[in-house]
């Protein structure tokens, strides 16, 4: 259960930064940053939210899947892509918009497949359901 709450947890966090950090972009950063960076920025927060939302539905079925056990181990490793995913994705396109180091642009793609990781993985945990 540790990992499900961490998961409700992140989830609810990621939403509200996610919702932070584009009023943030639209208002505060729209004037000062290229399209490009803005779009980038737009990316960023479009994957945060869809993703934290992710987190959240990770947590409740796993909540509701193993009430009094553990959750199944794809339910978690699930959770932890989209958790890594969030960090690494977003995380990356946020620092290059603010014209962060080039370096972390391999960073974005590694953040994407975790994503992809999270969701093939919970097609096999709903395959096995």
């Amino acid at each position: 259960m540790p990992h499900l709450k961490i998961f409700l947890i992140a989830g609810a966090a990621f939403a509200a930064t996610g919702v932070l950090l584009g009023a943030f972009g639209a208002h505060a950063l729209s004037s000062h940053l290229t399209s490009t960076s803005l779009h980038a920025w737009e990316t960023a927060v479009n994957y945060q939210l869809s993703h934290a939302m992710a987190l959240l539905i990770v947590g409740i079925w796993g909540l509701q899947v193993e009430v009094n056990a553990h959750p199944p181990t794809p339910i978690i490793v699930a959770g932890w892509s989209f958790l890594s995913g969030i960090v690494l994705f977003s995380g990356s396109l946020y620092a290059l918009a603010l014209n962060g180091p080039s370096q972390l642009g391999p960073v974005t793609p590694i953040g994407g497949v975790a994503f992809i990781i999270g969701w093939v993985t919970l097609i096999g945990a709903a395959l096995r359901r």
